[in-house]
């Protein structure tokens, strides 16, 4: 590129030489014809390789903003019903040329300077008339503006309220004469607060997009800090009884009558462990002879409100006391106790002082919404002081085994072919709740070919006594379980169909037990073929009575063309030992692709089922984990040409 380039260069600067040559030749003897080595080109061709060789430069795209403010500096005095001083707007200008910059909405401004020189202030042509600034230099500028802000007062307090601007960085500084004010900021940070010679003077950082307000007043004595703490409230404890361990729950929501509280105590009971309180006023926690101390942030006037998680070991059976909680300095505890039992138990009887039997939904949410089948809720009663106990006596019972997974329906299509070759697969709904793996034994000498979950093609694992292991969808806890499918479709060879014999079908071994079983045989037409008494019966053909085995593709096919595209699929799909080569496998891959299958990434092909000739359809019902159906099937060659 950078050779063609320099040529190009060269012919430009030589071109024009030649060119007034050319023409000054032309003009004094045109009928002479040109020389070799001479070359005449146009005008526009000649401008056409000048600009080829030297290229124009981009245009650089104009800027979408001319001028930006930075930061916003407040600096005020408060006298009276205003509050003068100085507002040092830091402005970037970017583009060449005049730029307005806006002031701040609001303010009220005296005047504007700018490298130590009166500025001009324009007026805009909108409705408001906001004032701007004009600038013409590029680079960063320091605007200095006199400004006066009005204070605006309400009952005891004044405040004042500096406009939002565009800026990036927004501090104000105030100083009042005035000592002992009590300041509150909105919209921004207070960070800095002095006190001297009477005067307070107040820093704080605004977001600058929104408007930076100060309210202050006078600071009043306030005693409420110096009187006795009387507060009441409500305590609601959840006591869960566990096989190996007990968990406390309970909510404390206070409100203080008189005084402040610095902290809060509970008397818990002899071997408590708290595993957290948390609150938004909490600070820290200590527990110290059964009882728990909260410290508070800062000091409450109003409300608290905290939960403590808490455990203990109580007895796993028979006369179980419960530990309840109290609160210290409380004037009157509303609220209540409920005890559940997890796991297989029940509570036969309570021995209760200081409360009375309550709805669980009386007690609250917490309490509410506990779905133990056992469960027991008691109210405190209201009483001036008085102890307060609760004794239940529990009956544990030994927990049954319950199914956590299983087979609803099971769907087998097996094609058989005179010289033995079977291809069968396998469809099943499943349940379930905890298994990862569903373990298929599969008859001896079968291969499988491939497998999917809920219709997308998988890789099932193998066992270490070769059975293989397909993957499982688990339901969520608490949910119940929804059924999904898994397939598999496997390849086996057995011994060579004679003019009549027993054929006996066996089928993979499941780890999970199967409700009902469907068995759908194809064979070769120019055979009969009749089940023997057994587990399976044979019936009428139905369809899947499970939704998810309904909408799976079965790959059925009818006709005369289709079954004659199916038979060539079975001598494709089912080679013999003889022609495993490349042919073969691009005729497998064809028939695959032309059946609608697809692979994605490095994901097996998923193989469809290629239904074809006579079929008898068997059902089995209820078969246990681990047993191998089978059935047994006679066959006789039909003479007059099958059915």
């Amino acid at each position: 590129m950078i050779r063609h380039r320099l040529l190009l260069r060269f012919l430009c600067c030589i071109l024009p030489v030649l060119l007034l040559a050319s023409v000054g030749r032309f003009t004094s003897a045109q009928d002479v014809s040109h020389s070799p080595g001479w070359v005449v080109i146009s005008v526009d061709d000649y401008r056409d390789l000048r600009a080829k060789a030297y290229p124009s430069e981009a245009r650089p795209e104009p800027l979408s903003v001319d001028a930006t403010l930075t930061r916003v500096d407040y600096d005020l005095k408060i006298n009276g019903d205003a509050a003068t001083g100085q507002a040092n707007l830091t402005v970037d200008v970017i583009k060449d040329g005049w730029v307005r910059v806006p002031i701040p909405d609001g303010l009220l401004v005296r005047g504007a300077h700018l490298d130590g020189k009166l500025v001009s202030l324009a007026v805009g042509s909108g409705k408001g008339g906001e004032l701007s600034a004009l600038l013409s230099r590029p680079g960063r500028a320091v605007l200095m503006l006199d400004i006066a802000v009005p204070v605006t007062g309400a009952a005891a307090s004044e405040g004042l309220s500096l406009p939002a601007t565009a800026s990036g960085i927004t501090r104000a500084t105030l100083q009042i004469s005035r000592p002992e004010v009590d300041v509150a900021v909105a919209g921004g940070l207070l960070t800095e607060r002095t006190e001297q010679f009477r005067e307070t003077r107040w820093t704080a950082y605004g977001h600058g997009t929104e408007p930076l307000s100060f309210t202050w007043r006078r600071r009043t004595e306030d005693h409420r800090s110096s009187l006795p703490l009387r507060q009441r409230g409500s305590l609601i404890e959840l006591v869960s009884l566990g096989e190996d361990s007990t968990s406390i729950v309970a909510e404390i929501d206070l409100e203080i009558l008189q005084g402040t509280a610095q902290e809060e105590k509970l008397q818990l009971g002899d071997n408590i462990s708290i595993n957290q309180v948390s609150g938004a006023a909490v600070a820290d926690w200590e527990i110290k002879s059964g009882e728990l101390t909260v410290k508070l942030l800062e000091p409450a006037d109003h409300n608290v409100r905290f939960v403590v998680s808490s455990e203990t070991r109580l007895p796993r059976d028979g006369q179980v006391k419960v530990p309840i909680f109290s609160v210290e300095n409380n004037l009157r505890q509303t609220g209540g106790v409920a005890v559940e039992v997890l796991g297989a138990g029940e509570i036969k009887e309570a021995k209760v002082q200081g409360l009375e039997e309550a709805d669980a939904s009386d007690l609250g949410s917490m309490v509410a919404s506990r779905q133990s089948p056992s469960l027991a809720a008691y109210r405190f009663r209201n009483m001036e002081g008085g102890p307060r106990s609760l004794s239940v006596d529990i009956a544990r019972y030994t927990q049954q085994a319950m199914l956590m997974a299983n087979v609803e329906e099971a769907r087998y299509r097996a094609l058989f072919s005179n010289d033995g070759k079977v291809l069968v697969q396998a469809q099943y709904a499943v349940r379930n709740n905890q298994r990862n793996f569903l373990k298929v034994t599969l008859p001896p000498g079968a291969m499988v070919w491939s497998a999917a979950l809920s219709g997308k093609a998988i890789r099932p694992g193998q066992s270490p006594d070769g059975s293989i292991l397909l993957p499982l969808e688990k339901a969520r806890g608490g949910e119940d379980a929804s059924e999904f499918a898994v397939e598999f479709v496997y390849f086996s060879r057995g011994s060579k169909w004679e003019g009549k014999g027993k054929l006996a079908v066996q089928l993979p071994a499941l780890d999970l037990p199967i409700s009902r079983t469907g068995l759908l045989v194809y064979y070769p037409p120019l055979y009969k073929l009749s089940p023997e008494p057994g587990v399976f019966r044979e019936q009428t053909y139905a369809a899947p009575v499970s939704s998810v085995l309904t909408t799976l593709p079965i790959g059925d096919v009818t006709g005369s063309q289709n079954a004659q595209a199916s038979q060539q699929a079975v001598e494709v799909d089912m080679p013999n030992g003889n022609k495993r080569d490349d042919e073969t496998r691009r005729k497998a891959i064809f028939f695959a692709k032309s059946q609608g299958i697809r692979a994605r990434g490095i994901l097996p092909i998923r193989v469809s089922f290629p239904a074809f000739g006579p079929s008898v359809f068997l059902t089995a019902q209820l078969t246990s984990a681990s047993q191998v159906p089978s059935a047994t099937l006679n066959y006789q060659q039909d003479k007059k040409g099958g059915r």
